[in-house]
């Protein structure tokens, strides 16, 4: 009787984590989409000040409300590492995707799931079967064949791509660490250090936004906020290696938009790249569910 009942929270539990995950997948494409646009008009210091402020707008209350103390530091160089991290790939990506065509900047960041898996061994202690190495490596083809990478991939922004890929990869890995760490300082004082780093460029370059480019920005802050907190409750739920393949949805929802948005119709590389992509993620959650649900049996 116990074993069925740890077996159905264990199954409850991994696969409300991987929904979380999906969802701030969503919201990550949704805010690269959003940051894209903007960054060709405001600099990226900018974009990080105005977003976190848009945050704070939603923040600030829920944490009055909840009671939540935001100055529990118990693992303060993890959280500090993360802050960094965090606020260091935000800056990479819009800082890439200035001179880079998006699709290349996405193939940078979309080998975070491989780093992922790669360090959720030595830092986590996960086990990592080599049927998830497979899946993760079978949706990195996926974005390559949906993507196809241009000559600009090799630009010299590519190195700020790559490490804005590691620190992100290192960012989830760490926030698996700090599990046990209420999700609300996490998210609060991630968007405080980004805060801080822009405020930093901000007087030597500003550029005044107008009423609605500045509600623009404001909603960029509160769609971030959105991603990380589904983030950083997904990967309390379910082991970091386990949720690392499904970042590659990023790429199907990037698909969608451009077709529902700018009436960008799928290619046939597109279309394959995403089967790739949904039949490594479908398949990492079917091996997972049959493996929680193996004890009750």
């Amino acid at each position: 009787m116990t074993s069925h009942r740890q077996a159905g929270i264990g199954a409850a539990s991994v696969g409300m984590g991987i929904a979380l995950y999906l969802a701030g997948v969503f919201f990550f494409a949704l805010n690269d989409a959003l940051g894209k646009w903007l960054v060709a008009d405001y600099t990226v210091g900018q974009l990080l000040l105005l977003r976190s402020i848009g945050a704070a707008i939603v923040l600030v209350p829920l944490a009055w409300q909840l009671k939540v103390d935001l100055f529990d530091f118990g693992q303060w160089r993890l959280q500090l590492l993360r802050i960094l991290c965090m606020a260091g790939d935000t800056y990479c990506f819009y800082f890439a995707t200035r001179s880079m065509p998006l699709a290349d900047v996405m193939t940078f960041y979309m080998a975070a799931p491989l780093i992922i898996t790669a360090l959720s061994v030595p830092l986590l202690g996960e086990k990592v079967e080599p049927f998830r190495w497979g899946a993760v490596i079978a949706g990195f083809v996926g974005v390559l064949v949906a993507l196809q990478p241009s000559a600009e991939l090799f630009s010299s922004s590519s190195p700020i791509a790559l490490i804005g890929a590691v620190m992100f990869g290192l960012a989830v890995t760490v926030t698996r660490r700090l599990r046990r760490t209420h999700w609300l300082p996490l998210v609060i004082w991630q968007f405080a250090g980004a805060g801080v780093i822009g405020a930093a460029t901000v007087p030597f370059a500003w550029v005044t936004p107008t009423g609605f480019d500045l509600a623009l920005l404001f909603l960029v802050g509160i769609v971030a906020m959105v991603c990380f907190i589904c983030i950083t409750r997904a990967l309390a739920m379910a082991p970091a290696a386990l949720l690392a393949p499904f970042q590659y949805s990023a790429m199907v929802w990037a698909t969608l938009m451009g077709w529902i948005v700018w009436r960008d119709v799928p290619t046939l590389p597109i279309v394959l790249g995403n089967c790739i992509i949904i039949g490594s993620g479908l398949f990492v959650f079917y091996r997972d569910r049959a493996s929680v649900a193996a004890p009750a049996e």
